[in-house]
């Protein structure tokens, strides 16, 4: 599977790499909502494309694994492979948006959303 893209340049207010989007201080958490909405329901559609992925033969007969084989594994495999892309470039786009709107760099906030997922398993 090939990486996902990263997010276009963001900035808050003042905050941020003009080129790409920009969001003042006071929308952005509403952005930041909405993109999180998403995300939700995405990795809904995911857990649906593993599903699909991993279906089986009803029986152990020639039709029925070779449909399986050549058609519903291969095919449920590149929808789950782009559900999970499109989750990825989703879940770093809500990272963007995050550290701009703390005014850090996406390795700082990625580094705060590691250390805040670490202390939710305390």
């Amino acid at each position: 599977m090939s990486e996902v893209p990263p997010p276009a340049p963001i900035k808050v207010g003042n905050y941020g790499t003009a080129g790409g989007y920009q969001f003042s201080e006071e929308e952005v958490d509403g952005v930041i909502k909405k993109w999180g909405d998403l995300l939700v329901e995405m990795q809904q559609d995911l857990r649906r494309a593993e599903r699909i992925a991993s279906v089986k033969a009803p029986a152990a007969e020639f039709a029925s694994n070779d449909f399986v084989s050549k058609g519903a594994n291969p095919s449920g495999n590149t929808l789950l492979e782009q559900h999970q892309r499109m989750v990825d470039y989703v879940t770093n786009y809500i990272t963007a948006l995050n550290a701009a709107k703390n005014k850090i760099t996406v390795a700082e906030q990625e580094a705060r959303d590691a250390a805040a997922k670490q202390g939710q398993g305390v």
